[in-house]
């Protein structure tokens, strides 16, 4: 009987994945909550259906293990703050399970910081973008 409850639970695909560590693995960020990187270019993706607008978002390459992700500019105009070869922090979005969040399609990570300024506080016009 304990045999056969080992192989069951071997089965179940959640399982599994935790105990050989796979979402660990295949996450960019690791353990880490947040991460630096090089914004490689800025782009625009399309909203999922219903919805419809172009999303701002970057390309971002990791510092930690140069890695590419996609990530999300958020902030109304915020994209204006943020080019290509500055230095930016960038965290999870917050969808279930790390999955991605709303309509925006493969991006799991915004960015919170732009050349150690914090981005809300840059669009908000509390202060002003500084020089790297």
């Amino acid at each position: 009987m304990k045999n056969k409850r080992k192989t069951f639970r071997d089965n179940r695909l959640p399982d599994k994945k935790k105990r050989l560590g796979i979402s660990l693995k295949f996450d960019p960020l690791g353990r880490a909550a947040q991460a630096k990187g090089i914004v490689i270019k800025k782009m625009q993706k399309e909203a999922k259906q219903p919805n419809s607008g172009m999303r701002k978002c970057c390309r971002v390459q990791l510092i930690k293990n140069g890695k590419e992700v996609p990530a999300f500019i958020p902030g109304n105009l915020a994209q204006k703050f943020v080019d290509e070869h500055d230095e930016v922090v960038i965290e999870r979005i917050g969808g279930k399970q790390g999955r991605t969040k709303g309509d925006l399609s493969g991006v799991r990570f915004q960015v919170i910081k732009v050349n150690d300024q914090p981005l809300a506080r840059l669009w908000s016009g509390k202060i002003e973008k500084g020089r790297r």
